[in-house]
């Protein structure tokens, strides 16, 4: 084996340029899918952190018309405080709270800008802290009976959503009101939160004339149920409170598992169309090599009749030539990794310093490595086969004589 490897080793070395000119298609679509797959995995292993704090005893309630948040405004689609006094009664639930969302124009200072500003109920500041949402950096949270007070996403104080940091007890106009601002949430890694504005849900009704919408509704589940039943149990109750049909509800209930089990088959179908997409460069990789390997055996059909005629069996022809074509592949392979890593860790960087979010993280863990390599001198001996063949079935007499 050692033999057939230097053999194959040498080989490629007599000619550099045609090599790596082969190995071209393999590193790159190599380097494409450990890139992608890295990004793809460490994405989907921040959200499965993000949802195991969130708890497997949540319930979430949202419409079920697909729009921007704060965007739907028909009175029949929108679920309501009187939807979530409904809930709070359903035998399972231990606790319901509200949360509104709108976009709305944010002045501070000379600038102006359309913000997501979300509106709490201060009494419901302890159920969010559960799963680690509005933990403060700086300040504190509003109080109930506080009006007009905002507390800021991270980024308004350190990542310059405003030309200037927005600081401790600064004024920031919402919609033409002044909110003096008395905190900044901890850093969550997730934009849209890091770039929000919190302010009391009351005062979030009353400046934008909702006076009884609720963009989402949260469930705690009682203990000893099973959130999926309570789920069923709410969606049953709340369809006929609503007066809304089977199959046709204005509004959508997960629980935080489907929820997941729903992001994870999203996540699995696109990275698997992006590695399908990159699995191109693979082909014409293969390709490649197959034809590179055709024009060796041409090249070298006098060697391969001197070999047989000392000996050499077919089988050892056929596995010097496929020794070959798997070291082109697996060489490929490892630059391609390299590369990989490289472009991976660098969309990392990229997420993490220009849009602020840690949610997009490269997992390079030995498995996609290993699987990498092993994949790439794989295509790499399965292009040689029929090139190793017809030169393991060339007779003596005929290759000897070959011009």
């Amino acid at each position: 084996m050692k033999d057939y490897f230097f053999l194959a080793f040498n080989n490629l070395r007599r000619r550099k340029l045609r090599s790596w000119l082969t190995m071209i298609g393999i590193f790159i679509g190599i380097a494409a899918v450990v890139a992608l797959m890295s990004l793809g995995q460490g994405l989907q292993n921040a959200i499965n952190e993000q949802f195991e704090q969130l708890g497997s005893d949540k319930i979430i309630i949202m419409s079920g018309v697909f729009a921007p948040p704060g965007s739907i405004t028909t009175e029949s689609l929108i679920l309501t405080n009187k939807d979530l006094e409904f809930i709070k009664n359903i035998r399972g639930v231990k606790d319901a709270v509200g949360y509104i969302s709108k976009y709305g124009q944010t002045n501070f200072k000379d600038e102006s800008k359309i913000i997501f500003v979300g509106g709490i109920d201060p009494e419901d500041a302890e159920f969010w802290n559960e799963f680690g949402f509005f933990y403060m950096e700086e300040g504190k949270e509003f109080k109930k009976g506080e009006k007009f007070k905002v507390v800021v996403g991270n980024n308004h104080a350190y990542k310059n959503v405003w030309d200037s940091p927005v600081r401790l007890r600064n004024t920031i106009e919402i919609e033409g009101y002044e909110f003096k601002v008395v905190g900044v949430m901890e850093k969550t890694g997730d934009p849209n939160d890091d770039n929000a504005l919190y302010i009391p849900k009351e005062t979030l009704r009353e400046i934008f004339e909702i006076p009884e919408e609720e963009s989402m509704i949260m469930v705690k589940t009682a203990q000893g149920f099973e959130p999926t039943n309570v789920a069923e149990e709410i969606e049953r109750k709340l369809r006929r409170f609503r007066g809304e049909k089977e199959g046709e509800e204005t509004f959508n209930v997960q629980t935080s598992e489907q929820l997941l089990e729903t992001f994870s088959n999203i996540f699995g179908v696109v990275q698997a169309v992006l590695v399908g997409i990159a699995g191109i460069s693979l082909l014409v990789g293969g390709i490649g090599i197959m034809n590179t390997m055709y024009t060796s055996v041409l090249e070298r059909t006098k060697e391969i009749g001197t070999m047989k005629a000392v000996g050499a069996k077919n089988s050892d022809i056929l596995l010097i030539f496929l020794f070959e074509s798997g070291l082109l592949g697996l060489v490929g392979g490892m630059i391609g990794i390299g590369i990989g890593i490289g472009l991976s860790k660098s969309a990392e960087y990229i997420a993490s310093v220009a849009l602020g979010t840690n949610l997009l993280q490269a997992d390079t863990g030995i498995s996609l490595i290993g699987g990498a390599l092993m994949f790439s001198f794989l295509i790499g001996a399965m292009s040689g086969v029929f090139p190793a063949m017809q030169a393991a079935k060339l007779k003596p007499a005929d290759a000897l004589r070959y011009e």
